[in-house]
């Protein structure tokens, strides 16, 4: 994996950050993050994954993540994309891996 995306920065990004990130954000990079780990998925997959998962992690962004509610914008908009481009190399078991995830991390999800 490229020096700019590794599990335990990515790991230590999702712990850090998640409640300020919210629900939906960590669940899309997370969704994210089992499709890069999937044998199955493309190489090209796998690089937009990874731009979008890097670019999550980094520090440096166009809205820097530390401005409540908006910092976090341009990374779930960089994480949409991803999602968007890689949509058929998704599978059930990644989203459900990420659920399970979010899940232990922020509780069961309310319905209404």
């Amino acid at each position: 994996m490229p020096p700019l995306l590794n599990d335990s920065a990515f790991w230590e990004k999702i712990k850090g950050f998640a409640r300020t990130a919210g629900r939906a954000l960590i669940e899309h990079s997370l969704i994210l993050f089992h499709t890069l780990k999937d044998a199955d998925t493309p190489a090209w997959a796998k690089g937009a994954i990874v731009s979008a998962l890097a670019y999550f992690i980094s520090p440096l962004d166009l809205i820097p993540d530390f401005f409540p509610v908006v910092g976090y914008t341009d990374d779930f908009a960089a994480i949409l994309a991803a999602i968007s481009a890689v949509a058929m190399h998704v599978k059930p078991a990644h989203r459900k891996k990420a659920a399970d995830t979010v899940a232990r991390i922020f509780g069961p999800e309310e319905h209404s």
